[in-house]
């Protein structure tokens, strides 16, 4: 895993790693001022790399949905996940509501759904 991740990500440093409920192990770390996670199967396998990102990067469709729906609530955190096929889903954590998730064009998709 530790090999995988450092031929994804060379040179990277000071990596936290944790291993999840379902088995994978998820790195966290920065390149520059970004915060990453990136999680791999036991046998070293990409599954996907997640980005922090400001809610203004999401697309216009997920940030009208936020407005629409959650306006007096805070968005705590927002990410732009990335799968080896070229996926691209969106993850904003709202407060008291959880994570809701996104497709690429900002389409709603279920509640921690990636």
């Amino acid at each position: 895993v530790v090999t995988a991740f450092n031929q994804k990500f060379p040179g990277t440093k000071d990596v936290d790693w944790d291993k999840e409920k379902n088995g994978e192990w998820e790195a966290e770390f920065e390149q520059g001022d970004v915060e990453m996670s990136a999680n791999f199967s036991a046998d070293g396998a990409w599954l996907e790399t997640e980005t922090e990102i400001s809610v203004n990067a999401l697309p216009q469709a997920a940030r009208d949905y936020l407005a629409a729906n959650f306006k007096s609530k805070k968005v705590k955190e927002v990410s732009k996940i990335v799968t080896p096929d070229g996926k691209t889903t969106y993850e904003a954590e709202v407060k008291g509501r959880g994570d809701l998730m996104f497709d690429a064009d900002g389409k709603y998709l279920e509640a921690g759904k990636k």
